[in-house]
């Protein structure tokens, strides 16, 4: 480990420059193109307390030798390798800019051992054509050594022309930067850089490290979409775009760029040791999570070329009264990320329990969605859906990175609501509220009522003297008082049982007046010393011997249902019926991802 006091410049044998500081994990930092070791010191100064800082000097600048006359990526990572190996570090971080940001995922591609985490800074990837344009006809204009009129115009890019006050310390510390590299290292390396965007276009899938791809969104070469579109393509890809900032951000913010690049290196080594975890189980982790009953809404926006996008989510959730503002969530590889990430805003539509249709057809892939629903744009201009049960038009407040999702944070310009009842969400099922009490409320009084009651994979019975079982069932759901019904059966057993959702409603074959409505819920155990009491595992209800065959064949398909932790509602009676899907199945993810 470096001395966290020195920041002392070195050279290594094969005569690459590098600055080495600070003590802990080792951190190793590429700049861009015209830059060299010395741009990161506000980093070094601000992260050498807890980590083990190396800043390279790329080739052709600083102190490196030149690259080869015509370099590639492999170069320059070759370069950063063997200074790893110079330094006795099998395994660091990697932070470029820019075109170090390129060099940083190259090094990632070619050694994935020796890299950790990734953070690629204001990072190029697929540039349109008239850009792609401009920055190979600079490459081939290229002047002499410290070209004043090139300088001016790369200034004027990178911080404005005129350049703000705020920034005169940065502009002043990039130019004499530019100034001071060595030309002919200048300009092969911004050769490359300027053909370099696509060199990872159909490798990143193949980029197995944590990767922080974090661009300002006014840097119109790096710009937000190419980031968003990077971290897409990646594996474990996060995208974080900073209001206000441009290409030089590392040094016009330093502050606040590190603290983003910190807050990244600690989450991606939580990361890594939650994943050396083998006890943490993520599927059961999703379906606790699926535990907590959410609404559902229909998150929408317009993209770069107009059109209306949008996805189903259930990650909603109000943020602050003054100001106002509200927050949900979208999955990175969501199709619609880009859009969302990049757009100047989103409307949030909270559905009602007519509008279950429109969630599906929301949550998936469909090509046009918004032809199976009526809408509008809103004071934004953002689409607002008819008939939702409340409507909040949004201007994008902040975006934030979150594991493999993104937050987005909207402050709230303009909104409606309703009374109308609205559709709700749990445990992979779709729920509307006011259905279970308004199915007792209608019906008849000699209505059965049961319940499949789980604890912990088995469901109780009530065994007979026959040996037959039985689920626990009454009169009408009752009350505690009443020994016929349900509650009351209950309660002569001394069970504590919680009742959830309907799960099954069907008319008796033989008496058209007599219904059966049944429940799934949960029970907790131990129970009393009932000796009648059974808790059986799912898996061995078939083996039961149970007189009713229609107790038989929705016991049957709960052992299915919960198995794909999918359910669904029986509406029929003892013979023929259907099973009502509450909720589709995702393909990859539940409802909240976002798959827009």
């Amino acid at each position: 480990m470096a001395d966290a006091a020195a920041m002392v410049p070195s050279k290594a044998p094969d005569g690459t420059g590098f600055i080495r500081a600070g003590s802990g994990a080792p951190v190793l930092f590429i700049h861009g193109v015209g830059m060299s070791a010395a741009i990161w010191q506000p980093q070094i100064a601000l992260m050498q307390d807890r980590f083990d800082l190396i800043a390279i000097d790329m080739l052709g600048h600083g102190v490196s030798p030149l690259p080869p006359q015509n370099a590639g990526l492999a170069d320059f990572a070759d370069q950063a390798i063997r200074l790893l190996d110079h330094l006795g570090l099998d395994r660091a971080a990697v932070v470029g800019h820019s075109m170090g940001a390129l060099v940083a995922q190259e090094i990632a591609l070619r050694a994935p051992s020796r890299v950790s985490s990734v953070v690629c800074l204001n990072a190029v990837f697929r540039r349109p054509p008239e850009l792609a344009q401009a920055v190979r006809e600079r490459a081939a204009a290229l002047g002499g050594h410290g070209d004043p009129q090139a300088i001016a115009a790369t200034i004027a890019r990178w911080f404005g022309d005129p350049i703000p006050p705020a920034l005169a310390d940065a502009a002043a510390t990039a130019r004499t930067a530019l100034e001071s590299v060595d030309a002919e290292g200048y300009a092969r390396t911004y050769r490359l850089f300027a053909h370099a965007d696509t060199a990872h276009a159909d490798r990143l899938a193949g980029l197995s490290a944590p990767a922080l791809f974090m661009t300002g969104s006014e840097d119109r070469n790096s710009t937000p979409a190419m980031s968003a579109a990077m971290a897409r393509l990646a594996p474990s890809g996060q995208c974080l775009v900073l209001t206000g900032e441009k290409h030089m951000m590392t040094i016009a913010s330093p502050k606040k760029v590190t603290q983003h690049i910190t807050a990244f290196l600690d989450r991606a080594d939580v990361s890594a040791s939650a994943e050396a975890d083998s006890a943490f189980d993520v599927i059961e982790f999703r379906r606790a999570l699926g535990s907590f009953l959410t609404g559902v809404t229909i998150v929408t926006t317009v993209d770069e070329a107009g059109d209306p996008r949008g996805f189903t989510a259930n990650s909603f959730t109000s943020v602050s009264l003054e100001p106002p503002l509200v927050l949900v969530c979208i999955a990175k590889k969501a199709l619609g990320h880009q859009a969302f990430s990049t757009s100047r805003g989103f409307a949030i539509n909270i559905l009602s329990e007519n509008q279950k249709a429109a969630s599906g057809i929301f949550a998936s892939k469909a090509a046009d969605k918004f032809a199976s629903v009526i809408w509008q744009p809103g004071q934004t201009g953002n689409p607002v859906i008819d008939g939702s049960v409340a409507v909040f038009d949004c201007g994008m407040e902040q975006l934030v990175d979150a594991g493999d999702h993104s937050i987005l944070i909207g402050r709230v310009h303009d909104f409606t609501h309703s009374g109308t009842q609205p559709l709700g969400y749990c445990r992979g099922t779709y729920v509307t509220p006011g259905l279970s009490q308004e199915a007792l409320a209608a019906a008849p009084p000699g209505t059965e009522v049961g319940a499949i009651l789980e604890s912990d994979g088995r469901v109780l019975f009530f065994e007979a003297a026959d040996g037959s079982h039985q689920l626990p069932a009454g009169r009408g759901l009752g009350a505690a008082s009443d020994p016929r019904s349900l509650r009351g059966t209950l309660a002569a057993k001394v069970i504590d049982a919680d009742l959830g959702f309907l799960y099954a409603v069907w008319d008796d074959a033989t008496d058209a007046s007599r219904t059966h409505v049944y429940y799934r819920g949960t029970v907790s155990a131990p129970l009393s010393g009932d000796g009648h009491i059974r808790l059986v595992d799912i898996d061995r209800m078939a083996d039961l011997k149970i007189a009713d065959p229609a107790v038989r064949s929705m016991l049957a398909r709960y052992a299915r249902e919960r198995t794909e932790d999918q359910f669904g509602v029986y509406v029929g009676n003892e013979v023929e019926g259907e099973v009502r899907p509450l909720a589709k199945a995702a393909p990859t993810a539940a409802i909240h991802s976002g798959h827009g």
